[in-house]
């Protein structure tokens, strides 16, 4: 017997009722986009590896799906490489490209690339799968989708405003409750400046960046091995606790950090963010969080996470400032923000939470039963008129009998059946069945779609 096929671990199938509900997730995060004023783009699944590798620190470069070069890839490595067997080494000679990581780094190689075609600000969004050679987990996949929304040729901090906007609009009409928690990594380096340690910034941002998933002392132990002087990690801790309301940690950092121009600086653009959005109707609570690191190298102002309110799970929205990172591929002093939706995670969050509308899976509005060829004949012109009038339809495609098509009905939650036999064809009206009460009509075409553009 042939061996039952699977697919690799981290990565899923979805079956039309799930696809349905993703497609609701995407219609509704792209609708927002677009209320903004922001244009689709797409580039490929592949990028090349000088495109990927160094932008996402050294944790990120180690889950970077790497590709085979075509053809005998061990051709061209070198013998002493391949006696070592030394992978690191040896993937510079057998893989030139990757599966991108994010989409921010390859929109970065898209401006630079294109940049005689686009208009800055450059706004942008961007739906597609990227992939992480990460261990899967609740949550965590390896093949997963980001919607990312970005601004970049403006240094102004509207587009941060601007930002959380649209992810209030956004879990609003997903009907998540969330809250929005945000930081400065100039916060962060100034804090870094303060405590004596400017060169540590990357590890520092990258381990307290894991302070809600492991805790303090695990982060503590971290920074230890990392080359902090226990002196400075001691000065680090009341920093990570303080508490308050954001302009009451906002007060408070500042007196901390009033020896560090870049962490002052840092403060200033978080007071501006909160008294810009002070007026704005904005329904989920925004949080300053001085805990907030985010991991990657690439941000340089402010940085966002969101976290659903009901149900644990990791951050289901995330992004920030980057200064300069199309500065890498040849055009420098290039700003820009974004942020990117996890369509994944909001799926899980939704789905235990059970928020899809309840049509949401219903993909066929109306089914016409088949009873044999005269009757076919009858309603295949009446289906392409009620297609015409953008109601779903279906007609079953052979006379089974009628258990049978209504169980098909059932079975993909078509709420209504259309019966056509020789009383209906002589009269011109249409049986129409009530698939969730069970009720029967008498219909004529116009009252027909009448009644079923009202649902």
């Amino acid at each position: 017997m042939a061996q039952k096929p699977s697919i690799p671990k981290g990565t899923r199938d979805f079956g039309p009722s799930e696809m349905v509900k993703r497609n609701y997730i995407f219609d509704t995060v792209k609708s927002v986009f677009k209320l903004y004023g922001f244009q689709p783009i797409e580039t490929p699944a592949m990028e090349n590896l000088s495109t990927l590798m160094g932008k996402y620190g050294e944790e990120g470069d180690k889950l970077l799906f790497k590709v085979l070069n075509s053809g005998d890839f061990l051709t061209n490595a070198p013998e002493n490489i391949l006696t070592e067997k030394n992978s690191t080494k040896l993937t510079h000679h057998i893989s030139e490209k990757g599966l991108r990581y994010d989409l921010t780094v390859p929109f970065a190689r898209f401006v630079v690339q294109h940049r005689e075609e686009v208009q800055f600000p450059f706004k942008r969004y961007q739906i597609q799968p990227v992939w992480r050679a990460d261990k899967p987990q609740k949550g965590r996949y390896r093949e997963f989708y980001q919607c990312d929304v970005d601004v970049i040729g403006s240094n102004s901090l509207l587009n941060e405003v601007e930002l959380i906007q649209i992810v209030d609009e956004i879990y609003n009409r997903l009907n998540i409750r969330v809250a929005v928690k945000i930081n400065n990594r100039k916060i962060l380096s100034g804090i870094a400046e303060v405590i004596g340690q400017p060169d540590k910034i990357i590890d520092i941002t990258v381990a307290i960046d894991k302070l809600d998933k492991i805790g303090i002392e695990k982060v503590n132990l971290e920074l230890e091995e990392k080359g902090l002087p226990r002196q400075a990690i001691t000065q680090l801790q009341p920093i990570l606790n303080l508490s308050g309301s954001n302009i009451e940690k906002l007060v408070q950092i500042k007196e901390v950090l009033k020896t560090s121009e870049i962490g002052l600086k840092g403060v200033s653009e978080m007071e501006t963010v909160f008294d810009w959005l002070a007026p704005l109707q904005i329904q989920c609570p925004v949080e300053l969080d001085l805990t907030l690191a985010r991991g990657l190298n690439y941000y340089t102002g402010a940085i966002f996470e969101v976290k659903a309110l009901d149900m644990q799970i990791g951050s289901i929205t995330g992004g920030g400032r980057y200064d300069d990172l199309t500065g890498i591929f040849g055009l420098p002093g290039v700003s820009g923000v974004g942020i990117s939706f996890g369509a994944d995670r909001i799926y899980d969050v939704m789905d235990h939470l059970d928020l899809f509308p309840k049509n949401a899976a219903t993909t066929t509005q109306l089914l016409f039963v088949n009873f044999g060829e005269k009757e076919q004949s009858w309603c295949l012109p009446v289906v392409s008129q009620i297609r015409a009038k953008g109601i779903t339809t279906e007609i079953y495609p052979e006379p089974a009998k009628m258990k049978k098509q209504m169980g098909y009905a059932n079975d993909r939650k078509i709420p209504f059946v259309a019966i056509v036999g020789e009383v209906e064809m002589n009269s011109g009206l249409i049986t129409l069945k009530d698939m969730e009460n069970g009720e029967q009509y008498k219909l004529s075409f116009d009252e027909l779609i009448d009644k079923l553009s009202s649902k």
